[in-house]
Protein backbone atom coordinates (compact mmCIF):
# COMPACT_ATOMS: atom_id res chain seq x y z
CA UNK A 1 0.00 0.00 0.00
CA UNK A 2 1.28 3.44 -0.77
CA UNK A 3 1.88 6.04 1.58
CA UNK A 4 -0.22 9.57 1.16
CA UNK A 5 1.06 12.90 1.09
CA UNK A 6 2.42 14.18 4.65
CA UNK A 7 1.49 17.54 5.71
CA UNK A 8 3.89 19.02 8.18
CA UNK A 9 2.88 21.80 10.49
CA UNK A 10 5.08 24.16 11.04
CA UNK A 11 5.73 27.91 12.57
CA UNK A 12 9.05 29.47 13.23
CA UNK A 13 10.49 27.37 16.27
CA UNK A 14 13.37 24.71 16.63
CA UNK A 15 11.15 21.98 17.49
CA UNK A 16 8.61 22.69 14.21
CA UNK A 17 11.99 23.00 11.88
CA UNK A 18 13.27 19.71 13.45
CA UNK A 19 9.39 18.02 12.41
CA UNK A 20 9.69 19.32 9.26
CA UNK A 21 12.73 17.99 8.49
CA UNK A 22 11.53 14.88 9.95
CA UNK A 23 8.77 14.49 8.01
CA UNK A 24 10.61 15.38 4.47
CA UNK A 25 12.98 12.48 5.04
CA UNK A 26 10.46 10.37 5.84
CA UNK A 27 8.46 11.13 3.19
CA UNK A 28 11.43 10.53 1.08
CA UNK A 29 11.88 6.94 2.28
CA UNK A 30 7.71 6.80 1.30
CA UNK A 31 8.34 8.01 -2.07
CA UNK A 32 5.31 10.71 -1.35
CA UNK A 33 5.21 14.69 -0.93
CA UNK A 34 6.17 16.73 1.91
CA UNK A 35 3.64 19.71 2.62
CA UNK A 36 5.18 22.30 4.79
CA UNK A 37 2.32 24.37 5.95
CA UNK A 38 2.05 27.51 8.48
CA UNK A 39 -1.12 28.72 10.38
CA UNK A 40 -0.91 32.62 10.78
CA UNK A 41 -3.53 34.69 12.99
CA UNK A 42 -5.83 36.62 10.89
CA UNK A 43 -5.74 40.11 10.20
CA UNK A 44 -9.35 40.74 10.56
CA UNK A 45 -8.87 40.35 14.51
CA UNK A 46 -6.15 42.97 14.65
CA UNK A 47 -8.29 45.21 12.31
CA UNK A 48 -11.97 44.89 14.63
CA UNK A 49 -9.43 46.49 17.59
CA UNK A 50 -7.71 49.31 14.86
CA UNK A 51 -10.99 49.75 13.29
CA UNK A 52 -9.53 50.44 10.00
CA UNK A 53 -10.91 47.40 7.77
CA UNK A 54 -9.99 49.35 4.90
CA UNK A 55 -7.07 48.66 5.32
CA UNK A 56 -7.33 45.06 5.48
CA UNK A 57 -6.30 43.68 2.12
CA UNK A 58 -2.72 45.68 2.84
CA UNK A 59 -2.36 44.50 6.50
CA UNK A 60 -3.55 41.09 5.54
CA UNK A 61 -0.54 40.69 3.15
CA UNK A 62 1.74 42.36 5.25
CA UNK A 63 1.23 40.18 7.92
CA UNK A 64 1.26 37.12 5.40
CA UNK A 65 4.35 37.72 4.49
CA UNK A 66 5.98 38.91 7.63
CA UNK A 67 4.93 35.44 8.70
CA UNK A 68 6.88 33.09 5.97
CA UNK A 69 9.44 35.13 6.38
CA UNK A 70 9.87 34.15 9.57
CA UNK A 71 9.14 30.53 9.20
CA UNK A 72 10.91 30.10 6.00
CA UNK A 73 14.65 31.64 7.73
CA UNK A 74 14.40 28.93 10.61
CA UNK A 75 13.32 25.98 8.59
CA UNK A 76 15.87 27.07 6.04
CA UNK A 77 18.51 25.66 8.38
CA UNK A 78 17.36 21.98 8.31
CA UNK A 79 15.61 21.56 4.70
CA UNK A 80 16.56 22.35 1.13
CA UNK A 81 15.56 25.64 -0.28
CA UNK A 82 13.46 23.94 -2.83
CA UNK A 83 11.24 22.16 0.00
CA UNK A 84 11.32 25.49 1.67
CA UNK A 85 10.13 27.62 -1.33
CA UNK A 86 6.90 25.43 -1.48
CA UNK A 87 5.75 26.46 2.30
CA UNK A 88 2.36 27.73 2.47
CA UNK A 89 0.83 30.32 5.10
CA UNK A 90 -2.82 30.28 5.36
CA UNK A 91 -4.89 32.35 8.39
CA UNK A 92 -6.99 30.47 10.74
CA UNK A 93 -6.77 28.02 13.59
CA UNK A 94 -3.54 25.64 13.36
CA UNK A 95 -6.22 22.23 13.43
CA UNK A 96 -8.54 24.02 10.52
CA UNK A 97 -5.79 24.83 8.43
CA UNK A 98 -3.99 21.65 8.97
CA UNK A 99 -7.38 19.45 8.31
CA UNK A 100 -7.90 21.76 4.96
CA UNK A 101 -4.58 21.19 4.00
CA UNK A 102 -4.59 17.62 4.47
CA UNK A 103 -8.05 17.68 2.12
CA UNK A 104 -6.59 19.29 -0.45
CA UNK A 105 -3.51 17.22 -1.20
CA UNK A 106 -5.18 13.98 -0.06
CA UNK A 107 -2.96 13.31 2.84
CA UNK A 108 -2.55 10.43 5.18
CA UNK A 109 -0.48 11.99 7.95
CA UNK A 110 0.33 15.09 9.94
CA UNK A 111 3.84 16.11 11.50
CA UNK A 112 4.12 18.77 14.41
CA UNK A 113 6.87 19.76 16.67
CA UNK A 114 5.64 18.74 20.23
CA UNK A 115 6.15 21.55 22.89
CA UNK A 116 6.22 21.46 26.46
CA UNK A 117 3.40 23.70 27.91
CA UNK A 118 2.36 24.86 31.71
CA UNK A 119 -0.18 23.33 33.63
CA UNK A 120 -2.38 26.55 33.06
CA UNK A 121 -1.71 26.57 28.96
CA UNK A 122 -2.57 23.10 28.23
CA UNK A 123 -5.70 23.89 30.61
CA UNK A 124 -6.46 27.02 28.79
CA UNK A 125 -5.78 25.99 25.09
CA UNK A 126 -3.62 23.41 24.58
CA UNK A 127 -1.61 23.18 21.69
CA UNK A 128 -1.08 22.51 18.67
CA UNK A 129 -0.08 18.64 19.02
CA UNK A 130 -3.30 18.45 21.57
CA UNK A 131 -5.50 20.26 19.40
CA UNK A 132 -4.84 17.89 16.09
CA UNK A 133 -4.94 14.81 18.17
CA UNK A 134 -8.61 15.80 19.36
CA UNK A 135 -9.44 16.83 15.80
CA UNK A 136 -7.66 15.30 13.05
CA UNK A 137 -9.02 12.32 10.71
CA UNK A 138 -5.72 11.10 10.11
CA UNK A 139 -2.61 10.28 12.05
CA UNK A 140 -0.77 12.73 13.77
CA UNK A 141 2.85 12.36 14.73
CA UNK A 142 3.93 14.48 17.40
CA UNK A 143 7.95 14.28 17.30
CA UNK A 144 10.16 15.19 20.67
CA UNK A 145 13.47 17.26 20.13
CA UNK A 146 15.40 16.64 17.21
CA UNK A 147 14.34 13.21 15.63
CA UNK A 148 16.60 10.85 13.80
CA UNK A 149 16.55 7.42 13.09
CA UNK A 150 13.59 5.37 14.21
CA UNK A 151 14.99 2.10 15.18
CA UNK A 152 12.08 0.77 18.12
CA UNK A 153 8.85 1.43 17.77
CA UNK A 154 6.54 0.55 20.93
CA UNK A 155 3.28 0.42 20.68
CA UNK A 156 0.14 0.02 23.05
CA UNK A 157 -3.15 -1.44 23.02
CA UNK A 158 -5.88 -2.65 25.05
CA UNK A 159 -8.97 -5.29 24.27
CA UNK A 160 -10.95 -2.31 22.63
CA UNK A 161 -11.99 -1.90 18.92
CA UNK A 162 -8.79 0.54 18.59
CA UNK A 163 -6.42 -2.13 19.02
CA UNK A 164 -6.68 -3.19 15.52
CA UNK A 165 -5.92 0.41 13.82
CA UNK A 166 -3.35 1.38 16.16
CA UNK A 167 -1.42 -2.04 15.37
CA UNK A 168 -1.72 -1.68 11.51
CA UNK A 169 -0.01 1.60 11.50
CA UNK A 170 2.00 0.52 14.09
CA UNK A 171 3.23 -2.32 12.00
CA UNK A 172 2.94 0.15 8.70
CA UNK A 173 5.38 2.38 10.13
CA UNK A 174 7.62 -0.26 11.24
CA UNK A 175 7.78 -1.96 7.90
CA UNK A 176 9.05 1.66 6.11
CA UNK A 177 11.45 3.16 8.59
CA UNK A 178 12.91 -0.92 9.56
CA UNK A 179 12.40 -0.69 13.07
CA UNK A 180 11.74 -3.33 15.80
CA UNK A 181 8.23 -3.46 16.68
CA UNK A 182 7.25 -4.34 20.39
CA UNK A 183 3.92 -4.36 20.87
CA UNK A 184 2.60 -3.83 24.88
CA UNK A 185 -0.78 -3.86 26.84
CA UNK A 186 -0.88 -2.43 30.70
CA UNK A 187 -3.63 -4.24 32.43
CA UNK A 188 -4.76 -1.69 35.40
CA UNK A 189 -6.13 -2.21 38.76
CA UNK A 190 -10.27 -2.32 39.28
CA UNK A 191 -11.03 0.63 40.95
CA UNK A 192 -13.32 -0.49 44.04
CA UNK A 193 -16.64 -0.55 44.01
CA UNK A 194 -18.73 0.56 46.89
CA UNK A 195 -21.53 -2.35 48.08
CA UNK A 196 -20.43 -4.68 44.70
CA UNK A 197 -18.48 -8.14 45.63
CA UNK A 198 -14.46 -8.15 45.88
CA UNK A 199 -13.13 -9.15 42.46
CA UNK A 200 -10.62 -11.65 42.02
CA UNK A 201 -7.32 -10.07 40.69
CA UNK A 202 -6.09 -13.33 39.37
CA UNK A 203 -8.93 -14.12 37.95
CA UNK A 204 -9.11 -10.70 36.01
CA UNK A 205 -6.01 -10.65 34.93
CA UNK A 206 -6.20 -14.03 33.28
CA UNK A 207 -9.19 -13.18 31.60
CA UNK A 208 -7.71 -10.32 29.92
CA UNK A 209 -4.65 -12.02 29.10
CA UNK A 210 -6.74 -14.79 27.69
CA UNK A 211 -8.74 -12.31 25.51
CA UNK A 212 -5.61 -11.07 24.05
CA UNK A 213 -4.18 -13.83 23.40
CA UNK A 214 -7.29 -14.68 21.57
CA UNK A 215 -8.38 -10.92 20.12
CA UNK A 216 -5.50 -8.82 20.10
CA UNK A 217 -1.95 -10.49 19.35
CA UNK A 218 -3.27 -12.18 16.14
CA UNK A 219 -3.94 -8.73 14.58
CA UNK A 220 -0.17 -8.49 13.98
CA UNK A 221 0.85 -9.55 10.79
CA UNK A 222 4.58 -9.04 11.35
CA UNK A 223 6.27 -12.13 12.49
CA UNK A 224 8.54 -12.16 15.72
CA UNK A 225 6.82 -8.96 16.89
CA UNK A 226 7.37 -9.34 20.67
CA UNK A 227 4.27 -8.75 23.21
CA UNK A 228 4.56 -7.83 26.80
CA UNK A 229 1.49 -7.81 29.04
CA UNK A 230 2.07 -4.88 32.12
CA UNK A 231 0.08 -4.34 35.71
CA UNK A 232 0.00 -0.89 36.66
CA UNK A 233 -1.08 3.25 36.04
CA UNK A 234 -0.81 2.49 32.35
CA UNK A 235 0.23 6.32 32.02
CA UNK A 236 3.11 5.76 34.41
CA UNK A 237 4.06 2.31 32.78
CA UNK A 238 4.48 3.28 29.32
CA UNK A 239 6.23 6.15 30.73
CA UNK A 240 8.73 3.07 32.31
CA UNK A 241 8.13 1.21 29.20
CA UNK A 242 9.75 3.81 26.91
CA UNK A 243 12.35 4.59 29.00
CA UNK A 244 13.46 1.06 29.49
CA UNK A 245 13.24 -0.44 26.21
CA UNK A 246 14.40 3.15 24.72
CA UNK A 247 12.12 3.47 22.12
CA UNK A 248 12.41 5.59 19.52
CA UNK A 249 8.13 6.17 18.75
CA UNK A 250 5.26 5.37 20.83
CA UNK A 251 2.29 4.61 18.60
CA UNK A 252 -1.13 4.63 20.71
CA UNK A 253 -4.57 5.08 19.60
CA UNK A 254 -7.18 8.11 20.45
CA UNK A 255 -10.81 7.50 21.98
CA UNK A 256 -11.73 10.80 21.39
CA UNK A 257 -13.39 12.06 24.59
CA UNK A 258 -15.66 14.91 24.80
CA UNK A 259 -14.46 18.39 26.30
CA UNK A 260 -15.58 17.82 30.13
CA UNK A 261 -13.90 14.53 30.26
CA UNK A 262 -10.68 15.41 29.00
CA UNK A 263 -11.33 18.79 31.71
CA UNK A 264 -11.51 16.47 34.46
CA UNK A 265 -10.07 13.95 33.43
CA UNK A 266 -7.82 14.10 30.46
CA UNK A 267 -6.76 11.02 28.16
CA UNK A 268 -4.06 9.07 28.61
CA UNK A 269 -2.59 10.36 24.71
CA UNK A 270 -2.87 13.71 25.87
CA UNK A 271 -1.00 13.10 29.37
CA UNK A 272 1.81 11.44 26.78
CA UNK A 273 1.76 14.61 24.77
CA UNK A 274 2.32 16.58 28.29
CA UNK A 275 5.25 14.65 28.93
CA UNK A 276 6.20 13.56 25.27
CA UNK A 277 9.23 10.52 26.95
CA UNK A 278 9.85 10.62 23.22
CA UNK A 279 7.76 10.87 19.35
CA UNK A 280 4.25 10.10 20.08
CA UNK A 281 2.34 8.70 16.73
CA UNK A 282 -1.61 8.96 17.44
CA UNK A 283 -4.15 6.82 15.72
CA UNK A 284 -7.22 8.71 15.74
CA UNK A 285 -10.06 6.47 16.89
CA UNK A 286 -13.65 7.17 15.54
CA UNK A 287 -12.69 10.84 16.36
CA UNK A 288 -14.80 13.48 17.14
CA UNK A 289 -14.49 16.58 15.08
CA UNK A 290 -14.91 19.70 17.15
CA UNK A 291 -17.32 22.15 16.17
CA UNK A 292 -15.02 24.41 14.61
CA UNK A 293 -16.31 27.61 12.24
CA UNK A 294 -15.12 27.68 8.49
CA UNK A 295 -12.28 29.90 8.14
CA UNK A 296 -11.63 32.55 5.91
CA UNK A 297 -8.82 31.59 4.33
CA UNK A 298 -6.33 33.68 2.87
CA UNK A 299 -3.07 31.48 1.85
CA UNK A 300 0.22 32.86 0.34
CA UNK A 301 2.25 30.87 -1.26
CA UNK A 302 5.04 30.19 -3.95
CA UNK A 303 3.31 29.28 -7.38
Amino acid sequence: MSWKPIVAGVDASAEAAAAAAFAWRLAQKAGTTCHLVHATRDAWAALTAADLPERFGELDFFLLQQAREQVAQSLGLTLPAEIVAGLKVVNGRPPIVLNEAVAQCGGGLIVVGGKHHSLLGRWLGGSTSHNMVRAAAVPVLVTAGEPQEIRRILVSVDLSPAARPTLALAERFAVLVGATLRAVSVMEPLPPVPEAPPVDMHEYYRMWEDMLNRDVWPLLRTPGVETAVRHGNVLETLLSEVRDWRADLLVVGSHGKNLAQRMLLGSVTEQLLNHLPTSVLVEPIAAQQAEMTPARVTSLATA
